[in-house]
């Protein structure tokens, strides 16, 4: 087993530390992107948790003669991967629920809520995400009624793919309290049929009305949770993850789970600015652990919905639907007074907008807020940037406003785009090249659990527009592809540069914590199609080896 160094270090450490306590690793082929520039190495120095030195082996071993040498036998080395937006106890609540991602039908959904509910009889709750109704032969929203034939005692509560939809049955609908009479919420709706009868289906805000009686997890589950989604994230390649939009339970699970030295991956978490505690997580201030294991210095705002939904708010009816421009989740006061009150506590804002009306929105207060060269230097970010408008696009970089974006969106939702938004708006979405031409920092992501979280399926869409299957041939709106050195930049430097941690993590410099993976394809030298398909075989995070394939 490969020997590791515990011991953690200040911010402020020097690197000035006994030969013998240094491990040089050999034989491997390095790349990362100092100066978002593609670099290559085969030999690395790592002592008390921080990279000391990168370059060829004969060079290293003679500066350190007595550094333990490791012998990576001719695989690749990356820095560590950075998701730069996810949900961490999503996810490791999701890896305990019914997952109907990809299943093919409403009916073949039924069947599968069915038998996890016969394999989970003490739960008092039947619940699931993932389902996608862009998948179904019909291309409808399901409804209450094929679930009530099968599941009638019990609720059943399953979220959409994106998180922005649910699908109730009767039971659970009651228990809401939801009825024909019901009004739908500011910034959600309660679709009916029509007789005026719930269907089912609760899109945006409207689903508060249902989660509230839903019991919440323990503060135990929640930890365990967590704790559930590093060990997966690190088993893919994750090193760091930017947490998008926690509430005052997770806050104090994480808080409490680095000071016990339990996260074994770095966590840089959003506050939700509707968490109740969101008044107190916001007055307590920025919070920078001395080992960047945790930092809190940042605010998710969603502007809008999803498009899969048709809840993404667009400046112009929906192509396909039209009647609907879609929900802002907050009045433009509320949203440009909660992004205020964040920016004058000092913290940066991200926004969610994935419709052209919330992006065009979200800019406009930016440009009047990045005025003050304090707020500009916060690195405000919108997260998704997914439909802009394409006057819109060169105004992120003079802005100094990130995009936050998620390669394997474009791939889930080409589908389906198009027929939503139309040929004149699709030219502004999913605009990742666009912008990077511009000279804007991109920080990419997965958004898990709506997508898998698995970093090298965001890297092979990056750069082919593609799904797994290659498809479609010549990729989708393919002149908006990275290069992959791009997206390994995207994915690592422009990330942590989101994240205010590009002096510490992102690539594998001298002084930098050493967050490191292992593989066993060299993407540099496969076909693009087969991006996706490396293996991790370690995950190191400062200096310590997190996940061994070997031992899995």
């Amino acid at each position: 087993m490969i020997k590791t160094i515990i011991t953690a270090l200040g911010l402020g450490a020097t690197l000035a530390l006994p030969l013998h306590a240094a491990e040089l690793y050999k034989n491997f082929e390095g790349y990362h992107t100092p100066n978002r520039q593609l670099s290559q190495f085969s030999a690395m120095v790592v002592d008390n948790n921080k990279v000391v030195a990168t370059g060829d082996f004969a060079t290293l071993q003679a500066k350190y003669p007595k550094a333990q040498i490791i012998d990576l036998n001719g695989k690749t080395l990356l820095p560590g991967l950075i998701d730069g937006h996810g949900h961490v106890t999503g996810l490791g609540l999701n890896l305990q629920r019914i997952s109907l991602r990809e299943v093919g039908s409403e009916g073949a959904s039924v069947d599968k809520v069915v038998a996890f509910a016969k394999n989970n009889p003490q739960l008092s709750w039947i619940r699931g995400r993932g389902w996608n109704q862009e998948l179904w032969p019909t291309k409808a929203f399901p409804t209450k009624k094929s679930l009530d034939e099968k599941i009638a005692t019990k609720p059943v509560w399953l979220r959409r793919i994106d998180g922005h939809a649910g699908w109730a049955n009767s039971k659970a609908l009651a228990l809401a309290g939801i009825t024909r009479d019901s009004v739908s919420p500011p910034g959600g709706e309660i679709i009916k049929d029509e007789n005026g009868e719930p269907t089912g289906v609760l899109i945006d805000n409207a689903m508060d009305l249902l989660e509230a009686k839903i019991p919440s997890s323990s503060h135990s589950e929640i930890k365990n949770a967590i704790s559930l989604a590093s060990d997966h994230l690190a088993s893919i390649g994750i090193t760091s993850v930017h947490d998008a939009g926690i509430g005052g339970q997770v806050y104090r699970a994480l808080g409490e789970m680095a000071k016990d030295k339990q996260l074994p991956i770095r966590v840089y978490g959003m506050l939700s600015v509707v968490a109740n505690d969101y008044p107190q997580m916001l007055k307590t201030g920025i919070i920078n652990t001395k080992d960047d294991q945790l930092v809190i210095r940042s605010v998710k705002i969603s502007a809008d919905g999803a498009l899969g939904s048709r809840g993404a708010a667009m400046l112009e009816p929906y192509t396909d639907d039209a009647d609907n421009t879609g929900l802002l989740l907050h009045t433009p006061k509320s949203l440009k007074d909660n992004m205020k009150k964040a920016i004058d506590a000092g913290f940066q804002v991200n926004v969610h907008a994935i419709g052209d009306k919330a992006n065009h929105l979200a800019l406009n207060y930016f440009e009047e807020f990045n005025k003050d060269k304090k707020s500009r230097d916060l690195r405000h970010r919108i997260e998704h940037a997914q439909v802009v408008k394409p006057s819109d696009l060169p105004r992120f970089k003079p802005l100094g406003v990130l995009p936050s974006m998620q390669p394997t969106h474009a791939t889930s939702d080409m589908n389906m785009a198009e027929n939503r938004v139309g040929h004149a708006r699709i030219k502004g979405a999913y605009a990742w090249r666009t912008l990077l031409d511009d000279g804007v920092r991109v920080v990419s992501g997965s958004d898990f659990p709506i997508e898998y979280a698995n970093p090298f399926y965001g890297l092979h869409a990056a750069v082919t527009r593609q799904d797994r299957n290659n498809q479609p041939p010549l990729g989708w709106l393919s002149h908006e592809s990275m290069t992959l050195a791009q997206a390994l930049n995207s994915f690592t430097l422009d990330a942590a540069y989101g994240a205010h941690q590009d002096k510490v993590l992102g690539t594998l410099e001298p002084g930098k914590w050493a967050d490191f993976i292992v593989i066993d394809k060299n993407i540099f030298k496969s076909p693009i199609s087969d991006i996706w398909q490396p293996k991790v075989i370690g995950t190191w995070v400062g200096g310590k080896q997190i996940y061994s394939a070997q031992q899995k």
